[in-house]
């Protein structure tokens, strides 16, 4: 029986980087997942990410990106479209 890559219907992932390992860090996750067979799973990351980050991670497939001062409501919506997606 072939499991499923996401046996708890996972909507979106979710990622957190203080350390500045970002530009190592969100993309692996990416590609993990498109190995594990779950490529259309988006992933959402944030931190303090520089702006010159911000748009070399969208262009790998980071779908949103959240740096300090992002209101919540704002993290919540996207998070909701992704799942949504």
């Amino acid at each position: 029986m072939e499991q499923s890559p996401c046996p708890l219907g996972v909507g979106a992932v979710g990622l957190s980087s203080l350390s500045g390992a970002h530009m190592r860090l969100f993309p692996a996750v990416v590609e993990a997942l498109k190995e594990a067979g779950a490529p259309d799973i988006p992933v959402l990351g944030g931190g303090v990410i520089p702006a010159e980050d911000v748009i070399a991670l969208k262009a790998v497939g980071i779908a949103a990106i959240f740096t300090p001062g992002t209101p919540v409501e704002t993290i919540i919506k996207a998070f909701a479209d992704a799942c949504d997606s």
